[in-house]
């Protein structure tokens, strides 16, 4: 089988990430939670496997976490976990939310930047950002699941997948010691950034 040329590659790069942004744009606020069978606390865990617009921030927040160190990636496991879970509560008793379509796009932008600058962030700084992704995104995750009329209790299983994602990508990001699997790291970064950039133009066309 012969390899695909140098050009045929590039080209397929900016196709893969139009196709990974369209997939990530709703056209409005939805729980997208699976039904597993199980119960609302399995169904919630299901969601983050299986949504991007939720699961790509977790690791970019994992991963930003990890990049500054331990003490950083501690407060991360605590603060993003709990913050999605009371955002949720009060996105599933408030909703409808105001918040604009584009509010994903933000912290894809937002997240990917800082992971992409291999930005130095304090304890304090850190937990900031994590509370303010948790309640945006946990928020819409609760309006999404008051419309379709689920059970709030799928919030738990929301957060305990995020709290087990986040222990696992920032404990692994802060054992790294080479340069070069920093920068592979924040070559992941480059992508969420590229993907969020995406996101935004696409989302700015119906303002």
């Amino acid at each position: 089988m012969r390899a695909r040329s140098p050009l045929r590659r590039s080209r397929l790069v900016p196709f893969s990430l139009c196709a990974i942004a369209a997939a990530l744009i709703p056209s409005r606020v939805e729980a997208h939670l699976v039904t597993t069978g199980l119960g609302p606390v399995y169904d919630g865990i299901s969601h983050v496997l299986v949504s991007p617009e939720d699961l790509v921030p977790v690791i970019a927040a994992a991963l930003l976490a990890g990049l500054n160190g331990a003490a950083c990636a501690r407060r991360a496991l605590f603060v993003l976990p709990a913050a999605w879970l009371a955002g949720g509560m009060a996105g599933f008793l408030i909703a409808p939310l105001p918040l604009p379509g584009i509010a994903t796009s933000a912290s894809f932008l937002v997240l990917g930047v800082l992971t992409a600058a291999d930005r130095r962030m304090g304890p304090a700084a850190l937990t900031a950002l994590a509370g303010v992704v948790g309640v945006v995104h946990g928020a819409l995750n609760g309006a999404g699941i008051a419309d379709a009329q689920r059970e709030p209790l799928g919030l738990a299983g929301i957060a305990a997948a995020i709290f087990v994602l986040v222990a696992l990508i920032a404990a692994f990001v802060v054992s790294l010691r080479s340069g070069a699997a920093r920068v592979v790291i924040r070559v992941i970064g480059s992508w969420i950034t590229a993907i969020g950039l995406l996101m935004l133009g696409w989302g700015l066309r119906g303002v």
